[in-house]
């Protein structure tokens, strides 16, 4: 039997690109001792210098043999289960990756995690097969403490606060391993189980009424090897028993250790509670249907900070894809437009592509309470007449739409872009309810909420935006479950199922609430609630941006993504600029150091080793006047660091505006204007 060591490292097998180093960076960055392995083998060798758990990717053994592996596994002693964070590419499940199936038989003790994922759940499921191992090397250290001194069991035995006794099998009047008697026993079988002198008695001389469940149980343990955990009431002396039952090894006898607790006080006492409650029902109901509806708001709360960060991980993944898309394409558009149309057009349509799947991750953040919005006071009936030709288009014509706001409105707090956004979800969402046809009114009144009027929602005055609809409606459940994210009832690939995911979050993040209402038959009402604002809305148009550049410049950009490196550059250096380029802010500060002048430095925020706001701490210790611009795809640019910093996805000319604030110069400006 492989005797293995204690230790509390992390192995990582990841043979594809720098998987290995990333992966072993940032444990190492949690506080979590971690080494690469080269190969299977050298996983194997390493194994018997001690592992606490083990970090492989699924194409390290997608096609290898195995066999070597699976005997290490199988030849640990009891006491130990390695653990394995398997990096999947197509899912954990069995269902989306039947590999999944080879891996759990040979892994054993194995947790699945998808990529592409954020470095806080590697590290968070790294911290917990650390636990869990610790936890064996616990039991291995009971285990030979135990063994290695009988007088030192015989004190735990004795001593210890839970009845236990060990049992071994024998034969009796109804065939092999029919009965039971009871070798051991503590002094606190007595007071748990209210039974004395049971050791040398069978289980058919202490409760022969029972005394075929009892064995049956028991025997189940014995030949299975299985440890059970269960609660049962012993009949003959009225005690409930909480029991953990495991075969014993090693003493050449059929023997089962059972340990137990008396749980018959609590036991009563929750019937007791139950009771109480009960009879209190009626006298309470208003303070229940509160707690209730309290505990909704916090699993409510929960969900949202689960999906939060889900997000901003999703979120700073996807526009880190976005970014060199997004800025290829404007490079283009501005090489190519204007001399040839039929590229502009393919150029135009790549780029609202892009911009539909930047709207997706806003909708994701805008659900999450993560996107960073822009209040002020709205003037809802300007809005609404603005938005009108736009929902007309996408409704159709055989949809008639009315808008109908009140003829005096106070203005509204909101995010004007983000508003607009949400109420074409809801025309959109009712037109699709209507597939025969039908009408849908857009109305806008002030309203006065009173407390507890809306579960979540303040008192106080609001205006309210309602939608309604004569489609189909829906039936409780459906719209029990209609806000919840990637809930649909529409056909695959006619809807992400985020829309009205995306109003609720809003609607929170701005201090308001959303209420559905809807019938069978009959239609629906969405109501969308917004606090009113003490200041005027502005009935200025906005204007066409113009972005101003100054002189050109050294610049030191930083970015660990090849792509968006390369991208960002290109447009810098179409600016006029000179860019040099580096793959991390260590080799960045390198070249300050070295003596390198830059008038600026461009650098991604999340980096391995060493991000964007340390990087810029470091720059400040060495040159305080040189700045520094971060651009990053985290939460929505949504950063508190206290530097300048631009969200990704971005363009040529939110680049150049961007170091123009940066640098604060007005003269010698060439213009550009964001096509």
């Amino acid at each position: 039997m492989k005797r293995s060591t204690v230790s509390e490292r992390a192995l990582v097998l990841a043979p594809r690109g720098r998987d290995a180093a990333v992966a072993t960076a940032m444990m190492v960055e949690a506080g979590i001792e971690a080494t690469a392995c080269a190969s299977l083998s050298d996983l194997i060798r390493r194994l018997d210098e001690g592992a606490a758990f083990v970090v492989v990717t699924e194409e390290a053994i997608a096609t290898a043999n195995l066999a070597p592996l699976s005997a290490w596994l199988g030849d640990q002693e009891e006491w130990s289960d390695l653990p394995f964070v398997l990096l999947t590419t197509r899912g954990g499940g069995l269902e989306r990756n039947p590999a999944a199936a080879r891996h759990l038989d040979v892994l054993g003790n194995v947790t699945f995690l998808e990529r592409p994922f954020h470095p806080t759940t590697l590290i968070s499921l790294a911290r917990s097969a650390l636990r869990g191992r610790r936890r064996q090397y616990e039991a291995r250290a009971r285990l030979l403490a135990l063994r290695s001194s009988e007088q030192r069991f015989r004190t735990l035995f004795d001593t210890m606060d839970e009845g236990f006794c060990v049992i071994r099998f024998i034969d009796g009047e109804h065939g092999p391993l029919s009965d039971y008697v009871h070798v051991q026993a503590n002094a606190a079988l007595e007071r748990h189980a209210g039974m004395v002198d049971v050791v040398g008695k069978t289980a058919r001389e202490l409760v022969p009424d029972e005394a075929d469940d009892w064995i049956a149980i028991c025997r189940q343990v014995l030949v299975t090897g299985e440890a059970a955990r269960f609660e049962r009431e012993l009949e003959a002396t009225g005690r409930i028993l909480a029991l953990s039952a495991f075969r014993v090894e090693g003493t050449g006898h059929p023997e089962v250790a059972v340990v137990f607790q008396d749980m018959t006080d609590r036991k009563r006492a929750e019937i007791e509670l139950r009771e109480l409650n009960d009879t209190l029902e009626g006298r309470i109901a208003d303070a229940v249907a509160e707690r209730e509806a309290a505990a909704a708001q916090l699993v409510e709360a929960q969900k949202l900070e689960t999906l939060g960060q889900l997000t901003g991980g999703v979120a700073h993944d996807v526009n880190n894809l976005l970014t060199p898309i997004t800025g290829a394409l404007d490079l283009l558009q501005h090489k190519y437009a204007a001399d040839d149309p039929r590229a502009a057009r393919w150029i135009d349509g790549a780029l609202q592509s892009a911009e539909r799947a930047r709207l997706l991750v806003s909708r994701l953040l805008g659900f999450a309470r993560r996107q960073a919005l822009e209040t002020r006071a709205v003037d809802v009936a300007a809005l609404l007449d603005g938005m009108r030709d736009l929902v007309a288009s996408s409704i159709g014509a055989g949809i008639e739409l009315r808008v109908q706001p009140a003829a005096t409105l106070p203005p509204a707090v909101a995010d004007p872009n983000q508003l607009e956004l949400a109420l074409l979800n809801l025309c959109v969402n009712a037109r699709d309810a209507m597939p025969d046809g039908g009408s849908i009114s857009i109305a806008a009144d002030r309203v006065v909420v009173g407390p507890d009027e809306h579960a979540g929602l303040a008192a106080g005055i609001y205006v309210r935006l309602s939608v309604v609809d004569t489609g189909v409606g829906m039936d409780k459940t459906t719209l029990a479950r209609a806000i919840e994210p990637f809930y649909s009832t529409k056909d695959v690939g006619k809807g992400t199922g985020l829309g009205l995911s995306m109003v609720h979050g809003l609607a929170a993040q701005m201090g308001g609430a959303f209420v559905l209402d809807s019938v069978v038959g009959k239609g629906t009402r969405a109501d969308l609630y917004l606090p009113v604002s003490a200041d005027a809305a502005p009935t200025t148009a906005r204007t066409t941006r113009e972005v101003k550049v100054s002189r050109p410049l050294a610049i030191l950009l930083v970015d660990d993504e090849q792509l968006v490196r390369d991208g960002t550059a290109e447009m810098l250096r179409n600016m006029g600029h000179s860019v040099t380029a580096e793959d991390s802010a260590k080799r960045g500060l390198a070249r300050l150091e070295a003596g390198e002048h830059f008038d600026a430095i461009v650098t991604d925020y999340m980096m391995p080793g060493m991000n964007g706001a340390q990087l810029a701490a470091a720059v400040q210790r060495h040159t305080p006047d040189l700045p520094v611009l971060v651009i990053t795809g985290y939460a929505g640019g949504d950063l508190e660091i206290g530097l300048p910093h631009l969200s990704k996805p971005f363009r040529r000319a939110d680049l150049a505006a961007a170091l123009e604030r940066l640098i604060g110069e007005a003269s010698n400006v060439v213009v550009f204007r964001q096509r």
